[in-house]
């Protein structure tokens, strides 16, 4: 293992070629508002910062560790000691809610242009740390960095677009998306589109295998496996699922009833308005539930699972040292555990010696009780109540059966993060626990 200044000599090229594109982007940024938009005092800000960037850039090819620019070691202990899965749900959950909440003030071209600076900068900062470079920078990992900023550009600008047909609906006007009816035919319009970004993306790939190869690593073998072995980044979530439910129900059931949901959808959606252009007002419960389970559900979890799930599938923070060694002691209990045996004083209901079949499966019913009723009161008894609460509306428009499956598919999917939840804080294994017939949930 290198040390920290030979770690820093071998990354100065790409810091300085890093802080040297940041400087030219918002040097043609400084440009493009001094030229077309008349802001001299926003081109005069972002060429300060342009200057700043290329005085970074300067230091970071030095290689000198006192001259390199990184974030402070408080920081970086801090942010390790702060780092866990409770804080990082909890985070990300309460960043969706203020970007949802403030999406007027963050669909502002400059805010976001200022945000992507502040993240560029930061992840720059953060890269001169070994630990966060060598898996920020390892070649499995690249192209997920590079997808987790693709998608929040995309997400920005279908929130943008969302908020103008906002505005113009409440002001009586249509949707920006109605003023662009012309005909495009799909020869020669959409194919040479197409031929053009083929020609374009094969290009940019042939290039990036040639600076960053393949990560070709030993042939596999069954009696070495990785330490932590990981699934490929779009399965990472259900990786990660797998941590906290029963294989055929974080396996089989929950991407099924995914699938499912997805089918369901337009038989269950009644609000007609928002069909061929982009609104958010129109349809908050729809873009709230979807963008819930998208970002925060799956989006999250893979990111959790590339880069802070380490040796032994550990939490680590993001600037700490992925050792083998490092040693969780965990003691999971099942509910009926924690009811029988910690609350009550007394030992699971088991079957006597030589007893029946039916015998035994009464006191498995016993033993599983408190689950039992916790999860019909979860998935019977808490959607009635939601229909003549919260729900009132979707219930008189939906009816009986739609409303039943709609929120059923709604509550299984809130089951995920409940249960996250519950590990983290209770050491929660499982609600229900019948190994006898292999059904854990």
């Amino acid at each position: 293992m290198h040390s920290n200044g030979q770690f820093l000599k071998d990354v100065a090229g790409f810091l300085g070629s890093y802080y040297t594109g940041l400087a030219l982007m918002n040097a043609v940024a400084a440009y493009l508002l001094w030229r077309r938009s008349k802001q001299p005092a926003l081109a005069l800000a972002w060429t300060v910062f342009s200057a700043a960037m290329m005085i970074l850039a300067g230091l970071a090819l030095s290689g000198e560790e006192r001259l390199v620019p990184k974030l402070p070691s408080a920081v970086t202990s801090l942010v390790n000691q702060l780092s866990g899965p409770v804080l990082y749900t909890l985070g990300t959950t309460a960043l969706l809610t203020v970007l949802f909440v403030f999406r007027r003030f963050f669909v502002k071209p400059m805010v976001a242009w200022t945000i992507l600076n502040g993240m560029l900068l930061l992840m720059g900062l953060s890269m001169a740390d070994a630990n966060f470079a060598s898996i920020v920078m390892k070649p499995d990992n690249v192209p997920i960095v590079g997808l987790v900023f693709l998608l929040a550009f995309f997400t920005w600008v279908a929130t943008k677009q969302a908020v103008v047909n906002d505005d113009r609906i409440a002001q009586g006007l249509p949707p920006m998306e109605k003023l662009d009816d012309e005909k495009v035919l799909v020869w020669p319009d959409l194919v040479y589109t197409e031929l053009i970004c083929m020609v374009a993306v094969s290009a940019f790939l042939l290039v990036w295998a040639i600076f960053l190869p393949a990560p070709l690593e030993e042939p596999a073998s069954s009696v070495k496996t990785p330490n932590p072995s990981k699934a490929p980044w779009y399965f990472l979530g259900l990786q990660e699922m797998l941590v906290y439910f029963d294989p055929w129900y974080a396996g089989v059931v929950l991407p099924s009833l995914v699938i499912f949901g997805l089918m369901a959808m337009p038989y269950l959606d009644f609000n007609k308005k928002g069909n061929g252009y982009y609104s958010i007002a129109e349809r908050k419960f729809s873009y709230l539930t979807f963008q819930f389970g998208f970002l925060e559900l799956w989006i999250t979890l893979i990111i959790l699972g590339t880069f802070l799930r380490g040796p032994n599938w550990n939490f680590f923070g993001p600037f700490e040292y992925w050792s083998p060694y490092k040693v969780e002691v965990l003691n999971n209990v099942d509910l009926p555990q924690m009811f029988w045996v910690n609350l009550l004083d007394r030992p699971l209901p088991r079957a006597p010696q030589g007893s029946g079949t039916l015998a035994q499966i009464g006191y498995i019913l016993l033993r599983e009780a408190p689950g039992l009723l916790l999860l019909g009161a979860y998935l019977v008894i808490l959607p009635p109540l939601l229909a003549v609460t919260v729900f009132r509306g979707f219930f008189a428009k939906m009816g009986f059966i739609r409303y039943m499956v709609m929120s059923n598919l709604m509550l299984l999917m809130l089951s995920l993060p409940l249960k996250m939840i519950l590990r983290w804080t209770l050491n929660l294994k499982y609600l229900v626990s019948i190994p006898e017939f292999s059904l854990n949930f």
